[in-house]
């Protein structure tokens, strides 16, 4: 394994990091113990889940908060939790009561001590926020982040699709108000979609923010298993989940992306899925990728991009098919309502 550190902090975390977005729903309790497992083994030290998670596929009432549990009963044995940078996330519903959202002091806190207990954990090395909150001045929400900290159930604090002019303005505030800052941020990021690149990372390198991305291998599609003119497959993350950007990816210039990372792949003896991981590791300003792996065989997989190596020539290839900056299928900013079409019934206040 290859470490790096998370922004600007001093703390070392994996190149690879392991999400856990389908433990407790599509993947099973004694499977995903089993993948946390190896990922360890595999000198993997950073986890990343959120309270929302482990809700099965169409079933979004139940469920929630089963992935923090079976990260914390996974990492138990005091040891295990001392190796680990532990992230979790907060601010989708959890409830259908009014306050059962959002980035307010109220929700931030009473979720921290929520998600502490399905941890079982004394602190969360990484708390984020999952999403901005428009109804909430941002100054309100890193008060309530600030006192976690000083009360020492949270070491650092990150944020999830905050576009760079929100990053500035929370900066700004902290600065002012003498508070914690973000160090990190966690935007959707891939061959398919590359807007982060124009502002976002620039922002983050000037800054000292860390960036760990979600979705790098576009819910699966970079992997290749999916075919120009066949339907999204009925137990594919596309059907289940993400509805309204499976049509999306059966375009000539998404299958243009992934013909080329087949060939690349195919000249070094790799998998469509680790050549797309590893693109990232040659991005500036990348900390970590997170893998989502729904079985042990897809963690083995991924964990061997660690090993690939890519040439200029490599590079410049999927910059040809995949414009650096651009977008072929939209993941981030204002297509977002749309796209998480298939969570409308935990994100109600959408």
């Amino acid at each position: 394994m290859k470490y790096t550190t998370l922004g600007r902090t001093g703390v070392t975390v994996s190149r690879l990091c392991l999400g856990c977005m389908n433990f407790g729903g599509r993947t099973k309790a004694a499977d995903a113990t089993q993948i946390i497992e190896r990922a360890l083994e595999a000198g993997i030290n950073f986890v990343d889940t959120a309270n929302v998670y482990g809700h099965e596929p169409g079933n979004y009432d139940e469920g929630r908060g089963r992935s923090e549990q079976i990260v914390g009963q996974a990492l138990q044995p005091s040891s295990k939790r001392a190796q680990v940078v532990l992230a979790t996330k907060a601010h989708y519903p959890m409830t259908s009561l009014p306050n059962g959202g959002g980035n307010s002091r109220r929700h931030l806190i009473e979720q921290c001590h929520a998600s502490l207990r399905r941890l079982n954990t004394d602190y969360i090395d990484l708390y984020q926020l999952h999403a901005s909150d428009p109804t909430v001045p941002i100054d309100e929400t890193l008060r309530a982040l600030d006192d976690l900290i000083r009360a020492g159930k949270v070491r650092y604090i990150g944020t999830s699709g905050f576009p760079a002019w929100k990053h500035m303005e929370a900066l700004w505030v902290a600065k002012e108000w003498g508070l914690n800052r973000f160090v990190c941020e966690q935007p959707p990021y891939h061959l398919l979609d590359r807007r982060v690149e124009r502002e976002l990372v620039p922002m983050a390198q000037s800054y000292g923010l860390g960036i760990i991305t979600w979705a790098p291998l576009a819910g699966g599609f970079l992997s290749g298993k999916y075919l120009p003119e066949t339907a999204v497959p009925a137990d594919s993350r596309y059907s289940q989940f993400w509805r309204a950007w499976g049509g999306k990816h059966y375009t000539p210039a998404v299958f243009a992306v992934i013909e080329a990372v087949q060939a690349i792949a195919t000249e070094k003896g790799a998998s469509n899925a680790q050549v797309a991981l590893a693109w990232q590791l040659y991005q500036p300003g990348i900390t970590s990728p997170i893998m989502g792996p729904r079985t042990l065989a897809q963690l083995e997989d991924a964990l061997g991009a660690i090993d690939v190596s890519l040439s200029a020539d490599d590079l410049a290839r999927l910059d040809a098919v995949a414009p650096p900056g651009r977008a072929i299928v939209s993941y981030y900013g204002g297509d977002e309502k749309e796209a998480w079409e298939g969570w409308r019934p935990v994100l109600h206040h959408w």
